[in-house]
């Protein structure tokens, strides 16, 4: 399968890692703070990074390319902006209007159409931006769907901390993508993909691992020790976790990241099939159409990287 075609399973693959580790993730907001939560996929990921680093060189019988600074950056300010949306999205939840919070920070496809075509200079196709608009529309939908809001009180609910939380993470979140694609960018032009995806995954998670675990010795060192007490319940998530990135990085390394993230929204189908069939969950008021932009969406940014 061509690199033109290849992102399409490569992303699916990543949803559906990132579904099941945020499944796993909720499961520890009793014994942990959102920021152990959060921090236990980092540093539970290391392991499985560098297993499946060495297995790649294996495979593929050679050694590490050279690198430079430029390289490092890239996956440093990368992983720190991931951290921060991370928290800017947490900040959400703590505030009363949190759907619309969480909301907010799904508009981060969107965001990368306007930082790619209008700040990067990128060529999309007309059929791609109008897929990742629907995508995005229909998630709003759905992470909007049976909250009875008139206009006025979205637009007011749009200026409260919750909101402007949950935008930030989405900002935040689209400067990783772009960043972690530069970086993969940044290797020799004759590193395969594979490689590429795992190197950057291996020295984002590194560099994430040390700063935040250096902020929870200082600030919550008990924190710090829980997360290493529960690792068999936390284990799991950072497996999932390295699994999911390094399916994204993948993606970012063959395609446009605006592409990417744009058809990652397929995510929310795996969700709520998952709570559907899985947990028994009825469908909502409003979910259907929610559901037809996603599907629609999704098709038509699939269908662009196939043309």
């Amino acid at each position: 399968m061509s690199l033109v075609a290849g992102w399409i399973p490569v992303t699916i693959a990543a949803a559906i890692f990132q579904v099941w580790r945020t499944a796993l993730q909720a499961r520890l907001r009793g014994a942990l703070t959102p920021g152990g939560a959060g921090f236990v996929r980092y540093l539970y990921a290391l392991p499985v990074d560098l297993v499946l680093l060495c297995g790649a060189l294996a495979i593929l019988d050679r050694g590490l390319p050279v690198f430079g600074s430029t390289f490092v950056l890239f996956c440093l300010i990368g992983g720190i902006a991931q951290i921060f949306g991370t928290n800017l999205l947490i900040m959400a939840f703590g505030h009363r209007n949190f759907v619309v919070g969480t909301a907010y920070a799904k508009t981060e496809a969107a965001q990368l159409v306007l930082f790619s075509v209008v700040v990067l200079g990128a060529h999309l196709p007309t059929i791609a931006i109008l897929g990742i608009m629907l995508a995005v529309a229909g998630v709003l939908g759905l992470s909007l769907a049976g909250q009875r809001m008139t206009p006025s009180e979205v637009l007011r609910a749009s200026t409260q901390p919750a909101a402007l939380c949950g935008l930030g993470a989405g900002t935040a979140f689209a400067i990783t993508a772009i960043l972690l694609r530069n970086a993969s960018l940044a290797l020799p032009a004759a590193t395969p993909v594979l490689l590429r995806a795992l190197l950057v995954l291996m020295l984002t998670n590194t560099l994430q691992t040390v700063a935040q675990g250096a902020f929870m010795a200082l600030r919550t060192p008990r924190e710090l020790v829980q997360c290493i007490v529960l690792w068999r319940r936390a284990a799991p998530v950072g497996v999932l976790s390295a699994l999911g990135s390094g399916c994204w990085f993948a993606g970012f390394a063959m395609t446009d990241v605006a592409l990417v993230r744009g058809f990652g929204q397929i995510e929310i189908l795996f969700t709520l099939a998952v709570g559907h069939f899985y947990l028994k969950e009825r469908t909502r008021p409003g979910e259907t159409i929610g559901l037809v932009l996603v599907a629609l969406g999704v098709v038509l940014i699939a269908a662009a990287g196939f043309g």
